[in-house]
């Protein structure tokens, strides 16, 4: 393969290139209904795992501890989370998606369904699915560590965020 057609098979800059549509879009539709991208990926990763602890919600993130109290500190201040002191262990925190966040992402996902089609408008749904089932195993959500929730730590920075410890 020569240089050229070497450059021309890159996946990355048209990843980035989706994703900053992708990005542009749901702040459009996202923000004024007032959740920014980082809080609706934290409901949907609470609805998909069930309550879990602060620390590994914070490695399923890729955020450093005292960014996940801020994080939850506004879910919680709008009802869409609750944080509670693990029975087991009064030194944790479970964190869990309240009914009010349950709501919340089930109206994020309506408009995410708009961007999407806007975004992804091109492909068949065979191909959008497809396009999961692929991101999925990029991100190692296919791939569940040992707690059993898939994480990123010790990977590239995720969320445009350096992993910080």
């Amino acid at each position: 393969m020569s240089s050229t057609d070497a450059r021309a098979a890159q996946s990355m800059p048209l990843i980035e290139h989706l994703a900053r549509a992708g990005r542009r879009a749901a702040e459009v539709v996202l923000v004024p209904a007032g959740l920014r991208p980082r809080q609706v990926v934290t409901l949907k990763l609470l609805s998909e795992h069930g309550p879990v602890s602060q620390q590994a919600l914070g490695e399923l993130l890729c955020l450093d501890p005292s960014n996940v109290v801020g994080l939850l500190n506004e879910l919680e201040d709008r009802g869409l989370t609750v944080r509670r002191r693990d029975p087991a262990d009064r030194r944790r925190h479970i964190v869990e998606l309240s009914a009010g966040g349950e709501a919340e992402l089930d109206a994020t996902y309506a408009l995410l369904d708009r961007i999407e089609d806007q975004v992804l408008g091109t492909l068949t749904a065979e191909e959008r699915a497809t396009l999961h089932h692929l991101l999925e195993r990029a991100v190692g959500a296919d791939r569940p560590p040992s707690g059993g929730l898939p994480s990123c730590a010790g990977t590239s920075p995720c969320d445009g965020e350096p992993v910080e410890r």
